[in-house]
């Protein structure tokens, strides 16, 4: 291994650093800069910077001790487009943030006003081998907000939630605003991360108004989906068995919610509950943590500046002003000063940032002063000091006051975002004949290097957003201002803007691109909707914003959201006797899109579908057309009305000819072919899903799971598998049912791999006999519909479950969990495959010797079939019905009911079913022949039964080999050896 170069620099650029950039680190203070793979390191673990900012950073040090134009940074950030010098400025404070720039004798990054910026560390090239690799770069999933700089004075209020933590699992830090809740509560989740494999997630509840979202919150957060007016208990179960930190930030304004949601999560799962409030959540088993203000000296007198920077008050004050003017310097003659100015702020981080991002423009004595008046007049008359809680709010007075009018006038009207913003939105939503004088992004800047504004510049662009406590501040001097409600319809006219391209871009991009640029907008599309559906608010706004924003609802599984959202609009339309208009076509879509998996269903889901039918047909838009005929088709098999499913796919298809869309064609052609094979054409079904299969080509982008819920392709070969097993080819059926499985896995589309599960995948491994594939893939169902909250889907895997004792021989525990299900299904209308479990549930009760009750169950069944022409598995029923009667020796209809399965069967094709009605009338026969089976009429039957079941196998592949194979072949064995002997 060969030593690292010990090249030094001191004020004087690296002697040839550039080559540095090939298999080489650039190394100064505690941090390590790859060149190769710019990531930053601080002691072996990354810190979390935008590439932009890591950009700025290697090209100033690599250049280290020379000074670096502003042209030549902003060429290097942003090659081939132009930005706003302001860019720079916000990537640069927030470097020098990351660096703890400032913090002691440490000192990285200087300006030289009007020209551009230089590094004046220390700097050594070290060979790439020799550069620590990062420590725990396999962290567990999460989303912790980046930590830029120090934790300072925090570290044994860190510590004592770490512990805390270990000995409860519900810890709240308390402390008024601005104290540094949040700064102190990340860096402890950090320091937790290691302890939960299953990620630690953030929740930012300050932009949450409504209680009831409260658990929505947290469910986007982990990517669940909402389908009921109660998530919390869909949460829970989804969570019941995580090792997992959630952290609830800003609760003071939904204390009771919080705490209910914190209290079933600790209750009744594995997660941890860190949360921050201005006072303490009062739920069961709570610590609590209060932040005290920063340290500070006591008195000034005498007091040195080595001496003043042991209190972490005045560290925060230091480091922020030499962020904010890089020739600030910190002296024995500037300690008493800083020293007064932050016990005048009561040791409040943020109200200490807000003063000294004032050093660019005022100096210390003026802040000072400046300070003492305020403070002086917002006090007089008082015996008592000043509340901490009203140290904020004047230092939000006197940092407001301070500001240029200009910027005044921005940081109010910045208020109205709930999120995070860019400059671009910030000058769509404040444009005005006032604000037009003003560089937006220079003023917004401004604002950062003041604390007023938070910047972000981990991404592609720099986002910025205002503090809880610094937004209902500003959102009173808008109102103050007489300015409220105009800038709340500029902003919510802006997010109807935003989310009326979201909607025409959803079919063209990537879906991950997709939710990753709107889904961060979801609190602002929350509170542009909560003011234009207010009283102050405008109608016909609140339903074109609504309209837009389905997309970004159904992609998040919002989908009860969603559902009250719809309808509230649609009642607003139909008040305003706008019922039939095109926004109406589109809302009914969507209301009948999340009705379909929401628990709550307010309006009757096919009559949804059939108004948005109507309305599209009267409006000529041809895909609402598809998309309803598609719901009205799906709902119809949903509750069983298979030949009305039929003639809705005919005409799905019919008006997807006339289109010409050969996608939408093919589509039809896979519903007409599952059609079909509900109602027992097997021939003919398969025929069409194959026909689909040869030439369709998936979109690129979901455009069909989008519109027809499901991915097309595993949709079909879900059908196609079932078709296979039911004409005798189990072991493809199994094949194909395996291989769609591991592809739907890869789609990460848990809809379709849901039904795929449900509907072919679990019920072909039961029907094979494959226990052990059968147990995995229920499992799997399990895990998704407890996660997604798929109730329907759920009571399926219930009913595998059954079958599987069954089969395994546990009657009892199969009996009780197939009736569970049954009776679930029975009063629910998604009543697909019924029959199929009612059938399953009489087999095991004549097994049982419950005869009674099996009688009851499959007449139960047998008459759902005829009235909903479900044909598909009669065969079975009726065999099942035969076995029933065999064991009753008063009912002589066994036969009888073994033909009929034999002609249903044969007259569909249906050769699995055949299998079974053969093997089920030799076992019969021979009972009723005896062991001999010679002589008589009953044995001439035997000898026919047997006939009849050899035929069959012959027609079978040889190696083949299922339950059903293995239990004929048996039988026929057991003939044999018994002809032998006799």
């Amino acid at each position: 291994m060969m030593p690292p170069s010990e090249v030094v620099n001191r004020g004087r650029a690296v002697e040839n650093p550039a080559p540095a950039g090939q298999g080489r680190v650039l190394s100064f203070g505690p941090f390590r800069l790859s060149p190769t793979e710019l990531v930053l390191l601080e002691n072996d673990h990354p810190v979390r910077v935008g590439h932009r900012a890591l950009d700025i950073l290697l090209a100033l040090v690599e250049r280290a001790g020379d000074l670096v134009s502003k042209q030549e940074l902003i060429a290097r950030a942003w090659p081939r487009t132009f930005v706003d010098e302001s860019n720079l400025k916000v990537h640069v404070a927030a470097l020098r943030k990351a660096l703890r720039d400032g913090q002691g004798d440490l000192r990285y990054i200087v300006n030289i006003p009007g020209r551009g910026y230089k590094f004046v560390a220390q700097v050594r090239i070290l060979e790439e081998t020799d550069a620590p690799r990062p420590a725990g770069a396999a962290l567990p999933p999460g989303n912790l907000p980046a930590q830029l700089g120090s934790v300072v004075g925090r570290s044994d209020q860190v510590e004592t939630i770490v512990r805390l933590l270990s000995e409860a699992r519900l810890v709240t830090v308390v402390g008024p605003g601005g104290i540094g809740k949040t700064t102190a509560a990340v860096a402890a989740a950090e320091r937790l991360l290691a302890r939960f494999p299953d990620g630690v997630w953030f929740v930012d509840l300050a932009p949450v108004t409504d209680p009831a979202l409260v658990p929505t919150a947290l469910a986007t957060v982990l990517g669940r989906p909402v389908r009921s007016t109660m998530p919390t208990p869909e949460l829970i179960t989804s969570l019941a068995d995580k090792a997992i930190l959630i952290v609830l930030d800003n609760c003071e304004h939904l204390v009771a919610a919080a705490a209910g949601l914190a209290e079933a999560l600790v209750r009744d799962t594995g997660a941890a509950v860190l949360a921050t409030s201005r006072e303490p959540l009062r739920a069961g088993g709570e610590r609590v943590v209060r932040l005290p203000p920063l340290a500070m000296p006591d008195r000034s007198d005498g007091l040195t500046a080595a001496a003043a920077l042991a209190y972490p008050a005045v560290r925060v004050f230091v480091e922020r002003a030499i962020a904010t003017r890089d020739t600030f310097t910190f002296t024995d003659a500037e300690a008493p000063l800083v020293a007064a100015i932050c016990r005048r702020l009561d040791g409040i981080a943020l109200a200490i940032e807000m003063a000294a991002g004032c050093v660019d423009s005022l100096g210390l004595a003026d802040i000072a002063r400046l300070l003492d008046d305020r403070f002086h007049l917002l006090t007089r008359g008082r015996r008592t000091a000043l509340a901490r809680h009203q140290t904020l709010e004047a230092a939000l007075d006197w940092s407001y006051g301070l500001l240029p009018a200009p910027e005044r006038l921005l940081f109010r009207r910045l208020g109205v975002f709930a999120g995070w913003f860019t400059t671009t939105a910030a000058e769509a939503v404040l444009a005005g004949d006032e604000t037009r004088p003003l560089c937006v992004a220079e003023a917004i800047a401004s604002l950062a290097s003041k604390s007023l504004v938070v910047v972000d510049v981990a991404g592609e662009t720099a986002r910025y957003r205002l503090l809880d406590s610094t937004r209902a501040y500003a959102l009173e001097k808008l109102a103050e201002a007489g300015e409220l409600a105009a800038v709340k319809r500029a902003h919510a006219e802006h997010c109807r803007d935003l989310f009326t391209a979201a909607a025409r871009d959803w079919n063209l991009q990537p879906t991950a691109i997709w939710r990753a640029t709107w889904q961060p907008l979801t609190d602002d599309l929350r509170a542009a909707l909560d003011w234009a559906c207010g009283p102050d608010g405008d109608v016909a706004l609140a339903v074109a914003l609504t309209v837009a924003a389905v997309p970004l609802w159904l992609e998040l599984s919002l989908l009860e959201e969603c559902r009250v959202r719809v309808d509230r609009a649609l009642v607003s339309l139909e008040q305003a006797g706008a019922a039939e208009s095109p926004e109406a076509m589109r809302l009914y879509t969507a209301l009948a899109w999340s009705q379909m998996y929401t628990s709550t269903r307010a309006r009757d889901t096919n009559a949804m579908w059939a108004r948005a039918l109507a309305l599209a047909e009267a409006f000529g838009d041809v895909d609402h057309q598809l998309r309803a005929l598609w719901g009205l088709w799906a709902d119809s098999k949903n509750r069983g009305r298979f030949r009305d499913a039929a003639a809705i796919a005919g005409r799905f298809s019919a008006l997807a000819k006339a289109t010409g869309q050969m996608s939408d064609v093919l589509v039809g052609e896979r519903m007409i072919g599952d059609s079909l094979h509900f109602l027992g054409e097997q021939d003919a079904a398969r025929q069409h899903i194959e026909r689909m299969l040869e030439t369709y080509r998936a979109p690129r982008h979901r455009s069909d799971q989008v519109r027809f819920q499901f991915d097309q392709i595993v949709t079909a070969r879900m059908t196609l598998s079932r078709v296979l097993w039911l004409q005798g080819r189990p072991d493809q059926a199994l094949r194909m049912a395996a291989e769609t499985v591991a592809a739907a896995e890869a789609l990460d589309h848990p809809l379709s791999l849901c039904n795929l599960l449900a509907q072919a995948a679990c019920p072909i491994a039961l029907l094979v006999g494959d226990l052990d594939a059968a147990r995995r893939w229920t499992a799997l169902l399990v895990s998704l519909t407890t996660r997604d909250a798929l109730h329907g889907w759920r009571t399926y895997a219930t009913c595998f479950e059954g079958d599987a004792l069954l089969q395994s021989g546990d009657l009892p525990g199969g009996i009780a969990r197939l009736q569970a299900g049954v009776e679930t299904l029975r009063k629910a209308t998604f009543v697909q495959y019924l029959t199929c479990f009612l059938g399953q549930l009489a087999a095991g009760l004549c097994r049982a010797d419950r005869l009674d009750e099996a009688r009851a169950v499959i007449d139960e069944a047998l008459t759902r079939c005829e009235a909903t022409d479900e044909a598909w598995c009669v065969a079975e029923l009726m065999r099942i019905k035969g076995e029933i009667a065999g064991r009753d020796p008063a009912d002589t209809s066994a036969a009888d009911w073994f033909a009929r399965s034999l002609d249903v069967a044969r007259a569909q094709k249906a050769l699995a079913w055949e299998l079974r009605t053969a093997t089920s009338l030799v076992a019969h026969a021979q009972r009723r022949t005896g062991d001999s089976g010679r002589g008589s009429e009953r044995g001439a039957a035997f000898a026919s039964a047997v006939s009849t079941l050899r035929a069959v196998l012959a027609r079978l592949p040889d190696d083949t080999s299922t339950a059903d194979l293995t239990a004929a072949r048996g039988v026929l064995e057991g003939v044999d050896t018994r002809a032998r002997r006799t």
